[in-house]
């Protein structure tokens, strides 16, 4: 008996030191930031710390006759020395008691920049507006075979696909306008577009009443598509009765047309809210990880605060024709994934209501382009920077704007410690590369050290706390360095953990980098 029982704890001690033992993750020499906490361990007086991007100045103004005050949906991506940027055309006209939105039809238009900071809007002459096709225009609504397509839904994307065919280098996905669904374009320019996809893809699987989009993923060798569901009701093209919450569905394909493994998005820590858009994609830093610039949609109703925003006459005469088209507010929040099903997803606002214009307090403002893009600092000699878009003054007038956005590299959330010491424990990694960067900020009398431990948690003879000698600064890509130097080469494919010491300082981004 006693024999048994021995057996019985020796079986429970290996098991239980097994559960323990969190496998090492492999990282290789990928960039790994802090937006969500697959990596960490352990945190003590350390926070995640969302960070908020810098309002700059407008970059667009949706003035021209065919754009209008509903104009937005913006897509925008770097194409070797050229920034391309598509969006929704589109003109709203609010009476007491109705919202019109016949003055023209719906339009996918273009525009361009060198630097992502100045845009023009080329004359493409392709399609007519009122007699005229000296216009911005690239893609129109209307019947292009049995494809019945509603360009007023666009996301436009360079495809990464190393197999993609020669005129099928960009895509665009457009609502369908006949069948509940979306349909494929190509073009061999980013210019001139035509039907990939002969049937509209996905179909009944949606609403699809939003900016759906689609990509291709490095990661897993295949098409990602996220798209609007409501989680109760039904939406297809005989029955529009929506209920629920607006929310993300996904799936992948092979080649843009047939898709499988169907999936709808889950948080880890979130409460149920409406999401009117995802604008996810990979970080072209870190593609491993998806970052998406989903959009709160929240509805507040009258009140005594709700009649102290901006723009209240304007808020009344648009609740005239739906309660909610004057007391729903809509704000961007940001959400990152490494599996493309399960995301953080920060509840706290990333670009909030009221932040880089004090009157985007509306329904249709802060919608976030997809996606970020790098720009150069203005500041001489300062690194380079982030970019982001959003939409401003929705449906108020003749037009509306885009506004731009920055943040410092991988800038999105930061490993925090205040003006006490705290510290950062990483699960086990597994590494490659010979020297250890990181991308970080610290005041004056701040700091930051690293320690390098074994998997078991023991600190590596020459790599503790005492032998890196403080850190401080502002840098994207400082080395790390001990007293016997910065080679971490002896280390490389065995589990390390990193022990972070910080103090009023934010850490960013690290990498495992060289030979």
């Amino acid at each position: 008996m006693r024999l048994h029982l021995a057996v019985m704890m020796l079986v429970l001690s290996i098991t239980y030191s097994t559960s323990a033992q969190p496998k090492p993750i492999e990282i290789g020499n990928r960039r790994e930031l802090f937006v969500e906490e697959t990596l960490i361990d352990s945190m003590t007086n350390t926070e995640l710390r969302l960070h908020k991007p810098k309002p700059q100045s407008v970059v667009i103004v949706h003035d021209e006759p065919w754009e209008g005050s509903g104009s937005g949906y913006h897509s925008v991506f770097q194409d070797g020395d050229l920034y391309r940027l598509y969006y929704k055309a589109w003109q709203l006209d609010v009476m007491q008691g109705k919202v019109n939105t016949g003055s023209h039809p719906l339009y996918c238009c273009y525009a361009e920049s060198k630097d992502g900071i100045h845009w023009k809007k080329p004359n493409l002459g392709l399609h007519e507006f009122k007699g005229s096709k000296e216009n911005n225009i690239a893609m129109i609504s209307g019947k292009f075979g049995n494809l019945s397509v509603d360009a007023g839904h666009p996301a436009v994307f360079k495809d990464e696909n190393p197999n993609a065919a020669a005129d099928a280098k960009y895509k665009a996905i457009l609502r369908s306008s006949g069948k509940n669904g979306l349909i494929v374009f190509k073009s061999p320019d980013a210019i001139h577009w035509s039907p990939l996809s002969k049937e509209p893809i996905l179909s009944g699987l949606g609403a699809f009443d939003s900016q759906n989009l689609a990509f291709w993923d490095p990661n897993i060798k295949k098409y990602r598509a996220y798209w609007r569901i409501f989680t109760a009701g039904t939406t297809n093209e005989k029955k529009w009765k929506p209920a629920g919450y607006r929310a993300i569905r996904t799936a992948v394909s092979d080649d843009l047309i047939h898709w499988t493994d169907q999936f709808d998005l889950q948080y880890t820590d979130s409460p149920d809210e409406h999401l009117y858009t995802n604008q996810i994609k990979p970080y072209y830093r870190a593609p491993h990880i998806l970052i998406g610039f989903p959009e709160r949609y929240i509805d507040r109703g009258w009140s005594k605060s709700m009649e102290k925003l901006p723009q209240l006459e304007n808020r009344k005469m648009r609740s005239s024709a739906s309660r909610r088209y004057g007391t729903a507010i809509t704000e961007g929040l940001l959400m990152a994934s490494r599996d493309g099903h399960t995301f953080k997803r920060w509840n706290e606002a990333f670009l909030p209501a009221g932040y880089g214009y004090p009157d985007n307090w509306k329904y249709g403002d802060n919608y976030i382009a997809w996606h970020v893009v790098e720009t150069k600092s203005p500041i001489p000699g300062q690194p380079n920077e982030l970019s982001l878009y959003a939409s401003e003054d929705y449906w108020t007038g003749k037009s509306n704007r885009l506004r731009r956005y920055t943040l410092r590299l991988d800038g999105f959330v930061s490993a925090h410690a205040g003006g006490k010491v705290g510290q950062l424990k990483t699960k086990p990694l597994i590494f490659e590369g010979s020297e250890l960067t990181i991308n970080f900020k610290t005041s004056a009398a701040g700091g930051i050290r690293i320690e390098l431990q074994s998997e078991d948690g023991k600190t590596i003879p020459g790599y503790s706390l005492a032998d890196c000698p403080v850190i401080f600064g502002d840098d994207i890509n400082r080395i790390v360095e001990w007293k016997n130097g910065s080679n971490v080469a002896s280390l490389a494919g065995r589990p390390v953990r990193l022990l972070i010491e910080l103090k009023d300082a934010d850490l960013y981004s690290f990498q495992f980098r060289g030979e």
